[in-house]
């Protein structure tokens, strides 16, 4: 049941992640808006973007979930900081979607990379929390 439902949890921040990049890399106008509120566009929309689909990738490879997990608190991390900073919780009238979506990725992936700890290289077994 554990491991069925931690599948589940990495697929949906996988989805949430990739179905993402169509905006960053098709320079949809919302998309350019956010990256050039923050002063990242064009360059950080673009590295963002494979980062994402970077830790899409890694979310849905067994043995690679914790780098996945630890790359989406990054990025995600990153996102909300900028919600909160520059960009508000609303952005272009989303009624806070953008910034929900965000809080909600960053919690799921902080709860599969504690699943995961075991599995992070060098420290992975010595983690007892």
């Amino acid at each position: 049941m554990k491991t069925k439902l931690l599948f589940i949890l990495r697929l949906a921040v996988a989805i949430i992640l990739i179905q993402t990049l169509r905006f960053k890399f098709t320079a949809h106008p919302d998309s350019v808006y956010i990256f050039s509120q923050v002063g990242l566009e064009p360059y950080g929309r673009i590295a963002i973007g494979v980062l994402e689909l970077i830790a899409g990738i890694l979310l849905l490879i067994p043995k690679t979930v914790w780098a996945g997990a630890t790359l989406t608190l990054g990025v995600i991390f990153g996102a909300i900081v900028m919600h909160l900073t520059q960009l508000g919780i609303q952005v272009n009238n989303d009624g806070g979607v953008l910034f929900s979506t965000a809080v909600v990725t960053f919690i799921l992936s902080a709860i599969i990379l504690y699943f995961y700890k075991k599995d992070i290289p060098v420290i992975g077994k010595k983690l007892n929390f």
